[in-house]
């Protein structure tokens, strides 16, 4: 079971009783996300795409405070019933994502990649957008990449849609600014988490990454975990529409 070593307590002042849903927060970044709200003292949501997902959160500690429930961010009827019903929310955070390395060619796959990363977070957004409206702290982080900048040979609809992730983004800062909603992304790099195992495992490649990371390092996910808790704060109230990255300084080279 992945674990955070880092302590959120710097961000309890923040959340303490804060209202966060955390979409596709069952593994990797998400999930670490998730346990960064949790252990800073926010009311956590999480969503996972099946009922399996949702069931494996109870053998996590770290998210044994938060609630959960089953979300298919492609189904635009459940995102609007579901997030609807919440009424209070403070903090959206988007993590629902796939990616299929070397299929994304075919235009169906990418297709499906594209309504998963980059229209599944627009729905959510429209959906969660009444009720952070109502709250002082409205915030919506969106989950971009390194490939929202550089292309992806074996993943043009993840690299695609991760490109449409950052204009999203900047686009909705300016649309919701009117209701007092800030809009902003992290773009991580290599992280490592069940995604990157394979390239991980693979000294030549992982050689390559690391040769090219100012940081020498592969990314934690709690790495991911304390830009967004930060982005998400009242420490950040004039940012909006940033997309921050988040990757050892990868995209410096």
């Amino acid at each position: 079971m992945a674990t955070d070593p880092v302590s959120f307590s710097w961000a309890q002042e923040w959340y303490g009783g804060r209202r966060v849903l955390v979409v596709g927060g069952s593994s990797g970044i998400g999930a670490a996300i998730a346990r960064g709200f949790v252990a800073a003292g926010a009311n956590v949501t999480i969503t996972g795409v099946s009922d399996r997902e949702i069931e494996a959160l109870s053998s996590d500690p770290q998210l044994s405070g938060a609630a959960a429930m089953t979300l298919d961010v492609r189904d635009g009827a459940a995102v609007e019933t579901e997030i609807g019903a919440m009424g209070a929310l403070d903090c959206l955070v988007n993590c629902a994502g796939i990616i299929r390395r070397g299929e994304e060619l075919d235009p169906a796959v990418f297709a499906e990649t594209v309504e998963v990363n980059l229209n599944g977070s627009m729905r959510c957004c429209a959906a969660a957008r009444p009720a952070l409206a109502r709250s002082p702290t409205g915030a919506i982080l969106n989950m971009a990449s390194m490939l929202s900048f550089f292309g992806g040979g074996l993943v043009p609809g993840y690299a695609a849609s991760k490109g449409g992730i950052a204009q999203l983004t900047k686009s909705l800062a300016i649309a919701y600014a009117s209701d007092d909603i800030r809009v902003n992304a992290v773009a991580p790099g290599w992280i490592a988490t069940p995604l990157t195992q394979g390239l991980r495992d693979d000294p030549e490649r992982s050689r390559t990454i690391l040769e090219r990371t100012p940081m020498g390092r592969w990314g934690q996910p709690h790495d991911v975990a304390s830009a967004a808790l930060f982005l998400c704060s009242p420490a950040a109230a004039f940012i909006t529409g940033a997309i921050v990255t988040v990757d050892g300084g990868y995209s410096a080279m």
